[in-house]
């Protein structure tokens, strides 16, 4: 509500990992994870869909206009067009593996995106997507936010998330990388600093910031104000990468 009130045009990819895991619980299905992709047949794609779509996307949305800002909620089906993300299967190279209705962003459809923006008002896009069959697939939310940043045009490009930011080791915050540049990237993860949950957030950043996104930052998000201490001081509060 504060970036939109100062002319700054924010718009928000949202995740909802831990509800996703908590209403397939409820619904008597377990979650399965490969390579930090959750495994997504056709019932859980259901319950992805409705989680993020129409429980969390509503009330994001609620929240921004209880604060005084507007906001539209976006099924990401409507602005993301996506293939079928397959798995490369490191036991048996040239393999790939299947993780079902589980999609890599390729398209964003901009106009209700700019339109929005032109009139002030905050678009929030949920991480799903339509494939090429019709069909409604589950994606990454870091990999969503980075092709939006890239189609639009967007000069800053912010991560949050419930982690300081990039650390060396993930267990002590002291080691946080303040400074990351893109070249650095390869050697982090022969290391495996950036592994798991970190890669598509890495990759992606490194996409967008090769794509032209002047920065890219990772926040926690349970510090107040991050992402305005981020965008607005100099030191930053988190892991910034740039080129």
């Amino acid at each position: 509500v504060f970036l939109e009130a100062v002319g700054i045009n924010p718009v928000v990819v949202h995740g909802g990992g831990k509800a996703i895991t908590r209403a397939m619980e409820a619904a008597g299905l377990k979650a399965n994870f490969i390579q930090g992709q959750r495994v997504t047949d056709e019932q859980t794609v259901d319950v992805v869909d409705r989680v993020l779509s129409r429980e969390i996307n509503p009330e994001i949305v609620k929240t921004i206009e209880s604060l005084g800002g507007k906001a539209r909620g976006f099924s990401g089906a409507d602005i993301f067009k996506c293939r079928k993300l397959l798995l490369d299967d490191k036991d048996n190279p040239g393999q790939k593996i299947d993780v079902g209705y589980v999609g890599e962003v390729i398209e964003v459809n901009t106009d209700p995106l700019r339109q929005c923006i032109q009139h002030g008002v905050t678009p929030v896009i949920s991480p799903v997507a339509l494939g090429e069959d019709g069909k409604i697939y589950n994606c990454n939310a870091d990999v969503a936010a980075a092709q939006a940043a890239i189609a639009l045009g967007a000069k800053r490009l912010v991560f949050m998330s419930d982690v300081p930011g990039l650390m060396r080791d993930p267990k002590d915050p002291a080691t946080l990388i303040a400074h990351l540049q893109t070249d650095e990237v390869p050697g982090l993860k022969a290391v495996g600093i950036v592994d798991k949950g970190m890669i598509p957030k890495v990759d992606s950043a490194v996409a967008a910031i090769k794509s032209g996104v002047e920065k890219v930052s990772f926040v926690d998000g349970r510090t107040p104000h991050s992402v305005l201490l981020e965008i607005f001081t100099d030191e930053g509060v988190g892991t910034e990468v740039v080129m």
